[in-house]
């Protein structure tokens, strides 16, 4: 039985018991052949009836893993050895953080800053950055508040390998499933850990850390842990995270290089150009961090409008003479279609001076209406997650040499794309560009 005071290999004396659950125990310890003495963290694993080969072949794995890591912010190893004294112990030693765990700082109720996030992602990012790139590349597996230590130096660190994995290693064998439920990915619980698992776990662990909620115990929605409505920070950190913890592995960042770049985008003077509210401009846009409302107000009647006024009207009065002629049995046929297509210029030329236009959009859906008057003529509804993309499309109206061009706007979410507004391209560009911006910002799209 280890206890207090005991000196492990006439080196590591105990200091304190960190933790212990069935056959393991973790160690504050002092090692004595340091001048002077340094705090050290010893893991010790005893092999019997409650730990089984596979628990040793990890515990084995990972002091072998530590070995070749080298990097400031992940525990130095420095020992690895196994005392027989009736029942076997191995132990493995490595570097102590004097810190606190951010689950430890969750406890204390702790509230983290969009700040604190940002540098805590940054720092955790850097770190699987090496872990990743290095060859063969090696995958933590269990990043969680529990495993990153915020040091006295007010940096970051990644601890506990206890559930890594060598990719030349899992690329041609199967491996015990490994990680923490609300952390670990779909596709880490099918044996199939890439590199974008660490990412969904890093991203889970952030928004801990930004709810104060274990990300099981939030609802999820198409397993898509839901959450934005519990914080108030920048939206484009909530796609960013969003991104991170999506569901299909294939729609998140693919490495944590792509990941970083990302977070650092918006703040990059070089690729982030604003566009600002052109002056004289009557669309209006309200914004919180919950939903997005920008109206287009009706535009008003142009030359091409009036064209097709006239051309209904004529087409109108022919159908009348038609009509008459129906009358005495001439092309009554002919004259129903005259009409149709009279009165569909018409009122096409007529109601879309007049339409107003509002986009709604929300965390969950956004919806586009049309509307005269005040009465609602028409509406499209679709999911915001499902939004990957915000952009202008040109149109060439026909008429020769007066034809023109005509700017709309496409959400396009999912496989569907929804398109509003009808800006005139010589006078109308900078509002079009200005509402995508805008769009694009909420939405924390690049």
């Amino acid at each position: 039985m280890l206890e207090v005071g005991q000196i492990l290999q006439t080196r590591y004396q105990l200091k304190e018991n960190l933790g212990q659950n069935a056959g393991r125990q973790t160690w504050l310890a002092e090692d004595l052949t340091t001048q002077p003495r340094e705090n050290v963290i010893v893991k010790l694993l005893t092999f019997g009836d409650q730990v089984q080969w596979e628990s040793l072949r990890l515990f084995e794995r990972e002091a072998e893993i530590l070995k070749q890591l080298d990097h400031p912010r992940i525990p130095k190893y420095r020992d690895y050895f196994s005392i027989d004294d009736r029942i076997l112990w191995f132990g493995l030693v490595q570097d102590y953080i004097p810190g606190s765990s951010l689950r430890e700082l969750l406890n204390r109720r702790q509230k983290f800053s969009e700040k604190q996030i940002r540098h805590i992602a940054t720092e955790i990012l850097n770190i699987l950055i090496y872990l990743h790139e290095i060859n063969p590349s090696v995958l933590h597996r269990d990043i969680k508040p529990s495993n990153l230590i915020l040091g006295e130096d007010k940096r970051v660190y990644l601890v506990d390998f206890g559930a890594v994995q060598d990719r030349s290693i899992s690329e041609r064998a199967t491996f015990t499933v490994i990680g923490t439920y609300g952390y670990a990915p779909m596709e880490q619980f099918g044996g199939r850990a890439v590199p974008a698992s660490d990412l969904y776990a890093l991203g889970a662990s952030l928004i801990h850390l930004l709810t104060g909620v274990p990300p099981a115990d939030l609802p999820q929605r198409k397993m898509r842990i839901q959450f934005s409505d519990r914080v108030t920070i920048d939206p484009y950190l909530i796609k960013w995270i969003e991104t991170l913890t999506d569901p299909d592995v294939e729609e998140r960042f693919s490495t944590a290089r792509q990941a970083l770049q990302a977070l650092d985008t918006p703040q990059n003077p070089k690729t982030y150009l604003p566009v600002h509210k052109p002056q004289n401009s009557r669309i209006q846009i309200k914004k919180s961090l919950h939903q997005l409302n920008i109206k287009l107000p009706k535009r008003g009647l142009r030359v091409l409008d009036f064209v097709g006024l006239i051309l209904g009207f004529v087409a109108s009065s022919l159908f009348a003479s038609l009509f008459i002629a129906g009358l005495f049995g001439i092309g009554s046929g002919l004259s129903v279609l005259v009409w149709l297509v009279g009165s569909s210029l018409s009122l096409g030329y007529l109601i879309a001076p007049l339409t107003e236009t509002n986009i709604n959009i929300q965390r969950d859906s956004f919806a586009i209406t049309w509307s005269i008057f005040g009465k609602r003529y028409r509406q499209l509804q679709g999911k915001t997650l499902d939004i990957h993309n915000v952009y202008v499309y040109i149109y060439q109206s026909k008429g020769g040499e007066n034809s023109s061009e005509i700017m709309k706007i496409i959400i396009a979410a999912g496989e569907d794309k929804y398109k509003f507004g009808d800006f005139d391209f010589k006078t109308g560009e900078p509002e079009c560009l200005w509402v995508v911006q805008e769009m694009k910002d909420w939405l924390g799209l690049r």
